[in-house]
């Protein structure tokens, strides 16, 4: 990792079990080249010891904002935030993460963040039980720091200090040197004076969006625009039998739906989920329908038709079923070295959807395409009489299945013009918003109209 030969990096160290790995990030800095300044917060003394830090770093470790060894010509935060050439936070406990997203100086770890200048990278790595991780006001500060420029480091799935396994555990040092290595020579390409993970003007849009649907729920109340409304959202994959325990299927985990059905609730709506196998807990609030087969899914979605003013099709349904399942198990003795299966299409649910759309009622569609084929997405699902379009690329960063975030290219059809709106990785829950935001505007102009 020649990249960090001569850099200067400051580690923040946050109050959590995993504060435990910051020694070993510490050695294989100083392994890697780096020159490496230590600050604490006041909880992470409990879990490693300043001692050993120091001795590693070679240099005193900042525990206090007016400690003496450190109080080398004035301000000394922001000498160490002007000599970094990135600050690595790792662990970044929640309470710490809440600190860096509002600005709040309470610890030297937050005040050094807050003192770097623009053009140095902030990365930082999570560690917490994954409860904590995944609350709301967790993925708002971690949402916010993204904004901000900070790049985070997605915790990684393990047993945990409380004895669960979910997702939280702080990755290990040569991974988080990775993504630190990665920052610096990213920054080292960018102009001078501001460094970000995304382009000020994505940041400025994203931040204006916000705002919008800030203030639709206060013209609205706290009802979100939605009240009253009815949303019906497709979710997850569909399972196509081959046999009684075989199927056909894709990697679709309904995180995407299932967001935003929780999105659409909170703004005060009636959901309907329509909900393929999924492994995930049933949203509060929400009218839950399990189905297993493109079939069922399309019969549950008809059940509705005529109650719904916004359906958004999230599901990744096959493509194609067998067209004769065995009722019973096939013997791999009995199929031989071959076998051929011959497939017919599923129902096309958006398409059903599209032809029962209530006059003033809106449809989102979603499509997964190559970056050099989104067109083709967009074509797809305007034959199909979607409204708005949500594309995914499938050979994009942080994009389509299972995973946590995702990068989406909204579509909104005017006339015969396809506008697109980018936007860059985000939560899934994020996305969720962003999308729910243009189905909302279109409704109202709609409803607007027709009164």
């Amino acid at each position: 990792m020649e990249q960090l030969r001569g850099k200067r990096i400051i580690l923040g160290v946050g109050g959590s079990i995993a504060a435990y790995k910051a020694p070993l990030v510490v050695r294989l800095l100083r392994q890697c080249g780096a020159h490496v300044r230590v600050a604490m917060t006041p909880s992470a003394r409990h879990f490693v010891s300043p001692m050993v830090l120091g001795n590693l770093a070679g240099e005193a470790v900042a525990l206090e904002m007016f400690d003496e060894q450190i109080q080398h010509g004035g301000s000394w935060h922001i000498h160490w935030a002007h000599w970094a050439d990135a600050m690595l936070i790792a662990p970044c406990s929640a309470h710490l993460l809440g600190s860096l997203a509002h600005g709040l100086c309470d610890s030297v770890v937050a005040c050094l963040a807050l003192a770097l200048p623009r053009s140095t990278s902030l990365v930082v790595a999570p560690a917490m039980d994954t409860t904590m991780w995944e609350h709301p006001a967790t993925q708002r500060n971690v949402e916010q720091l993204r904004r901000d420029g900070a790049i985070i480091i997605p915790p990684e799935e393990g047993e945990l200090a409380s004895g669960l396994w979910g997702v939280g555990r702080m990755p290990e040092p040569s991974v988080i040197v990775e993504h630190l290595v990665s920052a610096v020579s990213r920054a080292a390409t960018q102009a001078p004076g501001y460094v970000s993970s995304r382009p000020l003007e994505e940041t400025v849009h994203a931040d204006r969006l916000t705002a919008e649907i800030a203030l639709a729920q206060l013209v609205h109340g706290e009802q979100g625009g939605l009240d009253g409304v009815t949303v019906l959202i497709t979710a997850g994959p569909t399972r196509e039998a081959l046999d009684a325990v075989r199927f056909l299927s894709n990697r679709s985990s309904g995180k995407m739906g299932y967001a935003l059905a929780e999105a659409a609730r909170d703004r005060k709506a009636r959901v309907v989920l329509v909900s393929g196998p999924v492994a995930l807990d049933p949203p509060r609030g929400v009218e839950l329908v399990k189905v297993e087969t493109a079939r069922q899914m399309l019969e549950a979605v008809e059940r509705y038709r005529g109650q719904w003013s916004i359906a958004i099709a999230a599901a990744a349904v096959a493509d194609f079923m067998p067209a004769t399942p065995s009722p019973g198990k096939l013997k791999r003795n009995d199929i031989g070295d071959r076998m051929t299966i011959e497939l017919v299409r599923t129902p096309d649910i958006l398409a059903s959807l599209g032809q029962s759309k209530p006059p003033d009622g809106v449809l989102v569609g979603f499509a997964l395409e190559e970056q050099q084929r989104l067109d083709d997405g967009i074509a797809k699902l305007r034959v199909r009489g979607c409204d708005v379009a949500v594309l995914n690329a499938l050979d994009a960063p942080d994009s389509g299945f299972e995973g946590d975030l995702n990068t989406i290219t909204i579509v909104t059809f005017d006339g015969d013009r396809a506008v697109r709106h980018s936007y860059a990785p985000a939560p899934k829950r994020v996305c969720a918003e962003y999308i729910l935001e243009h189905a909302v505007r279109l409704l109202r102009v709609r409803h607007d109209a027709k009164a």
